[in-house]
């Protein structure tokens, strides 16, 4: 029994020192992986420590030549700086003594001498800017002409129409002469019931032609048209007169209203009172200067319309304005010249302002207030002043100028007198000595009144200018 246990013992006790034994080896084992990981992270360590000594040993050299480089550079800015004050201070010393110098010279002071030096090159500078000025104003002057010039001629281009040329006084040519006599009538009752039916002028003077005359167009129209019937018709006596005139009067108030329609509808324009369709196709009988007003109202508005494109303006008001600005000149039954009557006719019928201010302003009447009264101005001007448009006898002419002038030199303190604009416009120039500068106004009026008194009725209106004109001469002697 005793060595059952023995053996037990010795057993365990083997078992213990082995177990002991592994310890022992696991143990020594750990110590030696913990300092192989020891010697490692110190390994690291260092290397990191030495790499963070080197990063920061650099940034430490980066920082030393930075600062070497400001140094540098303050003192290149202090070396410039000391140079700009020297040069301020020779700047200085000069015009200290450029100062001196002028004061010495001129007998000036330093302010004053100073002032003479900016005056001076103001003066220089002011004579180079307006220098410029004249070469660019030039240059632009250049270039609008033309353009202006081309535009021109392109809105004539567009404006041109088929023209005749007509007369105002109506000619009816008789078959025979025996006609004369019938259209006379006994104790000249015919010809007396025809000139108060039509109320026109009729001249038998001439064989073979019957002259019609009046200051209507319509009338001298109707009369035209009335004879040839009566003529045809072979029955001539004051019934029948009657009777063909007022039928007659009836198919030319048809004519004139499709003469109007036909004048707005080739415009372009639609929708016109009545009354205004009829008073433009009077047109078709009213001659302005032997022109025809439909003719030049037509050729008008299209060069105004073609102006009007390249301007980029209102097309729509200036083919309003350049239609209707002569309108006024068609009105018969009431007094005014045909600018003031044009006005008042557009205002009742309510038309645009802009419109009423076209016609306002297309002889100058009034400041054009807009590109539109501007272009209708310039159509206007361009369609009347063409080489052709308008024509009239010279002899009655030249009588018409010269009455006019002599009406204003039979007046004392007259040194001359001009009529322009076709008798539109009187220039009188007075003698200084004879007038001041109060008193021409009252010669410009009193001028007015001889005109009117001596020109009962007068195409249009005549603006007078009174120009007093003082001189001052000498003679240098050599």
């Amino acid at each position: 029994m005793l060595t059952n246990v023995f053996d037990f013992f010795s057993k365990n006790k083997k078992k213990n020192d082995e177990t002991l034994q592994l310890a022992k080896q696991k143990a020594k084992e750990i110590v030696v992986h913990a300092n192989e990981e020891s010697l490692r992270v110190k390994q690291e360590a260092e290397r990191e420590a030495r790499r963070i000594v080197k990063e920061a040993l650099q940034v430490e050299k980066r920082i030393e030549l930075r600062a070497q480089n400001i140094d540098a550079k303050s003192k290149a800015l202090e070396k410039e700086r000391a140079k700009i004050n020297q040069s301020r201070k020779e700047i200085e010393e000069k015009k200290e003594e450029l100062a001196k110098k002028i004061t010495k010279v001129s007998g000036l002071s330093r302010d004053q001498a100073k002032k003479a030096v900016l005056k001076s090159w103001e003066n220089r500078l002011e004579k180079e800017i307006v220098e410029r000025i004249k070469e660019a104003e030039a240059t632009i002057k250049a270039k609008v002409d033309q353009k202006a010039r081309e535009m021109i001629v392109d809105a004539m281009r567009y404006g041109a129409v088929d023209y005749v040329s007509e007369y105002t006084v109506a000619a009816v040519s008789l078959p025979t002469n025996d006609y004369k006599g019938r259209i006379i009538g006994k104790d000249g009752r015919n010809i007396r019931a025809f000139e108060l039916a039509t109320g026109v002028d009729a001249d038998l003077e001439e064989d073979g032609v019957i002259k019609l005359s009046s200051f209507d167009a319509i009338r001298r129209e109707v009369a035209r048209v009335a004879l040839k019937k009566l003529i045809k018709d072979g029955r001539i006596q004051p019934q029948r007169i009657e009777e063909i005139v007022k039928k007659t009067k009836q198919d030319i108030e048809k004519t004139v209203y499709q003469a109007g329609e036909d004048l707005i509808h080739r415009v372009g324009v639609f929708n016109l009172p009545t009354e205004i369709v009829k008073l433009l196709g009077k047109f078709k009988y009213r001659y302005s200067y032997g022109q025809n007003m439909i003719l030049h109202t037509l050729e008008e508005t299209k060069i105004g319309v073609a102006l009007a494109h390249e301007l980029k303006a209102d097309v729509n008001v200036t083919k309003l304005g350049c239609l209707l600005h002569d309108i006024g000149k068609v009105i018969n039954d009431k007094e005014g010249n045909h600018v003031e009557l044009g006005v008042q006719l557009l205002k009742r019928h309510r038309f645009p302002q802009t419109v009423i201010d076209c016609v306002a302003s297309h002889h100058e009447d009034v400041p054009f207030n807009s590109v539109e009264a501007v272009i209708v101005y310039l159509a206007d001007a361009i369609s009347g002043g063409r080489p052709g448009a308008r024509h009239e006898d010279f002899q009655s002419y030249l009588k018409r100028i010269e009455t006019i002038e002599g009406v204003v030199k039979e007046r004392e303190g007259i040194k001359d007198v001009y009529a322009l604009q076709a008798g539109r416009e009187l220039r009188v120039i007075v003698k200084p000595e004879k007038y001041n500068d109060k008193t021409i106004a009252l010669l410009a009026e009193e001028v007015r009144k001889d005109l009117e008194t001596k020109f009962k009725v007068f195409p249009g209106q005549i603006k007078i200018t009174v120009i007093r004109e003082v001189r001052a001469e000498t003679v240098t002697q050599i």
